[in-house]
């Protein structure tokens, strides 16, 4: 590592090396540093968990049997002071690792070390920045998104149950701790826009309402009484619980979330006309730097934001050739105008579960089983997004389960705005397979279990949404499989697989050209009016286009995350096959980054470096 991580030990870490690892000064030097390694991120992990009683639950789904005892059960409730203490955690931690000789662990710790030491120094950069982000954006702020974890917050037992009630109790102080944050904001200039806190306080307002909680139909209310109707059949609960359990979830909506909703709503009012910019971050103090450090952050790209903007150039003008020439190839083939609607309206498969096992099956080739490495099943519960929630929801989403529940994954796919066809059959490969449910299964059960935890601390959005696009690219050639295996001829295969093609190669340039306006915007400084012309110029009526910017505006970096990861991919298959050679595969590719697991793309390039060119 660089020598920034070398630095002495300061005495207050000496006193904590004495005080809880001296048992490990009798092993070996090897075995020292590693035993240490484990110790020191174990407690992190447990520290990091132990009083957020929501990210312990989806990281975990039986802490206890981890060594991890919950102290509070509760939300964390932010403050200016925890915000410093948890900078001032990472910054001792980051010591503390600097105190390993990383040579002396294995090859996977010592690639885990190397991640967590650059992830956390990127972290600390944050502090620069200390009010720009926006956990209340009208585009997918915690006014939506805490209801839907709610929503979606698994009970394996009825302790879990006990624990969800105490958190909702705590929804009061933890909007408190919002409001505190936004006037901090607003006291240093950097509160959002007026009309995105208007946006955001109706969102408070319509999203839980009295009505909706007296007539028992919000989603809060019957996505809890299905998971109690579940535990009840497992015999993990009792009717009699189950009736107590209904009375104090429905009082606590009523008595507690509902009146702390309503007074976010009347807080972000308030404040609404302090915001003093418009536009981009590129019109805020240190708005480029805060972007530039975003960028890097949610992609895992060492790019310079010039250097991202002309590669996003350069991928626009080559897929934009190649989309003329599959239209040129189409005509001379058919003598006729492309029509997609047929492609979309007549897809032979409809059904999600029949969708994911047919996928299943095309990947085979070219991805590693999952049955090589378990002999477990691997169990989807895919349902439609809860119609109270589709206007807060994007068009499918995955959750990722807990690194003890492997097994038990979710899929939601929002019918408001997913169609059936293709449409929901490549989302289905980008959530499930070969996407973040395959990716998220593999990856957890071929790491080492002793550095999973910490790896689930820390997120990697260019990775885990890269590989998610990359796969979803590759879902339009199985879907082209699908429409010729439908016509049962080879012969009509060509113009079914064109069509395909043109379809993977707009959602292309329109990704791509998302993610210019959104450097041009955050970065470069742009004007609305610029963005609007280029989007419609593109062919996007006045208020798609209208849509987009304020997208853009209020959720930053968001498509960077999916397109640039998905670059880097690219970017990464190339350097493999230059390596590699005559040894390199797709399915050889595929098992290379699956067993990385989740990175920055500066680490997985070094990785790949250090691999053999041994045929996988």
């Amino acid at each position: 590592m660089k020598n920034i991580f070398r630095k002495r030990t300061p005495l207050f870490l000496c006193t904590l090396f004495l005080c809880i690892f001296l048992p490990a000064i009798l092993l070996c030097s090897h075995c020292f540093d590693r035993a240490l390694f484990h110790k020191i991120t174990s407690a992190y992990v447990q520290s990091s968990l132990e009083h957020d009683a929501l990210s312990l639950h989806f990281v975990m789904a039986y802490p206890n049997l981890q060594g991890i005892h919950l102290k509070d059960a509760a939300l964390p409730v932010y403050s200016k002071e925890a915000s410093e203490a948890s900078a001032a955690s990472r910054q001792k931690f980051l010591s503390v690792l600097s105190f390993l000789d990383s040579k002396k662990l294995n090859e996977e710790e010592r690639y885990t070390y190397d991640l967590l030491c650059d992830r956390l120094a990127l972290d600390l950069e944050e502090s620069d920045f200390s009010y720009y982000e926006e956990p209340l954006s009208p585009t997918s702020g915690m006014q939506s998104e805490l209801l839907l974890l709610f929503a979606e917050y698994p009970f394996y037992t009825a302790d879990d149950v006990e624990t969800y009630l105490s958190l909702l109790q705590s929804v009061p102080d933890y909007v408190q701790g919002l409001l505190s944050y936004e006037s901090e904001k607003s006291a240093a200039g950097l509160f959002m826009e007026k009309e995105d806190a208007q946006k955001s306080a109706q969102q408070c307002r319509e999203i839980l309402t009295k009505e909706a909680l007296s007539s028992g139909t919000h989603f809060l209310q019957t996505t809890f009484s299905s998971r109690l109707a579940s535990l009840l059949q497992k015999g993990l609960l009792t009717a009699k619980q189950q009736s107590q359990y209904e009375a104090q979830n429905q009082s606590l909506l009523s008595k507690s979330v509902l009146p702390a909703w309503q007074s976010l709503a009347d807080g972000l009012e308030q404040l609404s006309d302090t915001g003093r910019t418009r536009g981009g971050l590129s019109q805020k103090p240190d708005g480029r730097q805060y972007y530039a450090w975003l960028v890097k952050e949610s992609t895992g790209s060492s790019l310079s934001m010039d250097q991202l903007y002309l590669l996003l150039q350069k991928q626009f003008q080559k897929t934009y050739k190649e989309m003329k020439q599959t239209l040129t190839t189409y005509q001379e083939l058919t003598g006729d105008t492309p029509d997609l609607a047929p492609v979309n309206d007549g897809f032979p498969l409809s059904d999600p579960t029949a969708i994911l096992e047919d996928l299943q099956n095309r990947m085979q080739q070219d991805f590693p089983a999952l049955a090589d490495l378990t002999a477990q099943t691997v169990q989807c519960d895919i349902q439609d997004v809860d119609a109270g929630l589709e206007a807060y929801s994007s068009p499918a989403f995955y959750m990722i389960p807990p690194i003890d529940a492997l097994m038990q994954n979710t899929i939601r796919i929002n019918r408001s705005s997913t169609a059936d066809g293709i449409e929901l059959y490549t989302t289905l490969a980008h959530e499930g397979y070969p996407g973040h449910l395959y990716q998220t299964v593999y990856s957890s059960l071929v790491c080492d279990t002793q550095t999973l935890p910490i790896r689930k601390l820390f997120s990697y959005g260019g990775y885990v949404e890269g590989w998610a696009y990359y796969t979803e690219r590759i879902s339009y050639e199985y879907a082209a499989q699908v429409l010729a295996e439908a016509e049962g001829s080879l012969g009509s295969s060509y113009p079914a697989a064109l069509l395909c093609t043109l379809l993977a190669q707009q959602r292309d340039l329109q990704i791509n050209l998302f993610c210019l306006l959104d450097l041009s915007l955050h970065y470069y400084g742009a004007e609305e009016s610029e963005l609007l012309r280029s989007l419609e110029s593109f062919g996007l009526s006045e208020e798609q286009s209208e849509r987009v910017y304020d997208y853009l505006r209020t959720a930053p970096a968001v498509y960077l995350k999916y397109y640039v990861g998905y670059l880097e991919m690219n970017a990464l298959k190339k350097r493999a096959e230059l390596q590699w050679s005559d040894n390199f595969s797709l399915l050889r590719f595929h098992r290379f980054v699956l067993e990385a697991g989740p990175s920055d793309f500066e680490n997985l390039t070094k990785r790949l470096k250090q691999t053999t060119a041994k045929t996988g």
